[in-house]
């Protein structure tokens, strides 16, 4: 990872205009672990890439038109097959928290990164999956001293009641073995 451009270095990247500077350039202290699929429970198409680029054709499916006129973006998608795109460097701020509080501070995306996993709620992500996530958390953690495995919270756990991902087939336990010590 490139702290000074915010890249990661195995990332493809697909620039979404859907981000802007974090208030006062502050570095990240958290990630944001998402899980997203269009249309919901299909994976593998082209849409969630073309969402955060804002190039989703809102008329190729009926699930559309309830998200028609999104502008969304995340850091970093990591595919089933655990490959990975970034849509916006981790110096900037994507916009995938929404209305979002951690540990009494609000507005989540200003100090996050936000990591989509390409999922369902109740379907078990892809093996492929973890030990990507686990990689790119660990180099987070190095290049940002604020964020520590302490810091990883699903959407779920910033936006209770309004937001449910990265659901209950996400195995956290699973994540946080594979992270080794947490202090």
């Amino acid at each position: 990872m490139d702290k000074a451009t915010g890249l990661l270095e195995q990332a493809v990247r697909r620039p979404s205009p859907n981000c802007d500077a974090r208030p006062d350039d502050a570095d990240p202290s958290m990630i944001v672990v998402h899980g997203i699929s269009l249309p919901p429970g299909e994976f593998g198409g082209p849409e969630i890439e073309a969402l955060f680029l804002n190039k989703l054709d809102w008329d190729a499916h009926p699930y559309f038109t309830q998200i028609r006129g999104l502008e969304v973006s995340a850091h970093l998608l990591i595919r089933r097959d655990g490959g990975v795109i970034q849509f916006v460097p981790f110096t900037q701020r994507a916009w995938h928290a929404g209305e979002s509080c951690f540990r009494g501070r609000r507005r989540c995306n200003d100090f996050s990164i936000g990591i989509e996993l390409e999922g369902e709620d109740n379907t078990a992500y892809d093996d492929r999956q973890f030990p990507v996530l686990q990689g790119v958390i660990r180099a987070l953690c190095a290049a940002y001293p604020g964020i520590s495995p302490r810091e990883v919270a699903g959407h779920c756990d910033i936006a209770p009641g309004r937001k449910i991902d990265p659901g209950p087939a996400f195995d956290w336990l699973r994540l946080y073995d594979g992270l080794g010590h947490t202090d």
